[in-house]
């Protein structure tokens, strides 16, 4: 793992370094918070670890500044502080973990193999986009060629189900199921009407089309 270590303290930042080096980690080790801050908004590293008090910065605005600007990369805070407000106040700062010093080396490197079992957070969707058309999922609003389609709850949820699974055929079941939550075919044309309603709005108006229908299958939604 490539590792930032921000620790004023020249001995316990040497014995870290020096430690997780011998495991094998590239190191980098900063003295102070703002220097940390600039490091490691410039670089990749998969693991942050932060003296709470140190100087230019604390830990914990340093590490409020680094999830206020979308970087999450696991982090782990050492403090003397070792209260339960303390530990409360770092783990809402985005603290993955905290130590409180003194500590066993042993702890911390299976705090830090359990950090690297986590699996990634995956960053949150706030569009689709297939060609000229795109899903604001946010702002619940549709664009194709750079006009805004006005749609309707459920319009814009076919959409948005058709659009996360491109080229795969949608059957009626599936549709009614995941749409409107109904786990019987009720002989309605509910889903018929529902998609021309959509086709009419994203298809028809532009020279080409994106639903098609499978007549006695279903439908697909065709990617650019």
């Amino acid at each position: 793992m490539k590792i930032l270590i921000a620790e004023d303290d020249a001995e316990t930042g040497d014995y870290l370094r020096k430690g997780l080096t011998g495991e094998g980690h590239a190191v980098d080790l900063l003295r102070d918070g703002r220097e940390a801050l600039t490091q490691a908004t410039a670089q990749s590293y998969d693991l942050f670890i932060f003296d709470r008090m140190m100087p230019g910065l604390d830990g914990l605005a340093l590490l409020k500044a680094l999830r206020a600007a979308e970087i999450a990369t696991p982090a782990i805070l050492l403090t003397a502080m070792g209260s339960v407000e303390d530990r409360v106040a770092g783990l809402r700062a985005g603290a993955d973990d905290y130590m409180v010093k003194p500590f066993a080396f042993v702890e911390l490197l299976a705090r830090i193999d359990t950090i690297a079992r986590r699996p990634a957070l995956k960053a949150e969707v706030t569009e689709l986009v297939q060609g000229d058309l795109r899903l604001d999922l946010l702002a619940r609003e549709a664009w194709r060629d750079g006009q805004c389609i006005e749609l309707q709850p459920r319009e814009f949820m076919l959409l948005k189900h058709f659009m996360e699974r491109p080229g795969r055929v949608q059957t009626k079941t599936i549709l009614l199921e995941a749409i409107w939550d109904i786990h019987f075919d009720p002989k309605s044309s509910v889903v018929e009407t529902h998609i021309s309603r959509l086709r009419g709005k994203i298809d028809k108006p532009f020279a080409t089309a994106y639903l098609t229908t499978l007549h006695g299958i279903g439908y697909v939604f065709e990617a650019s």
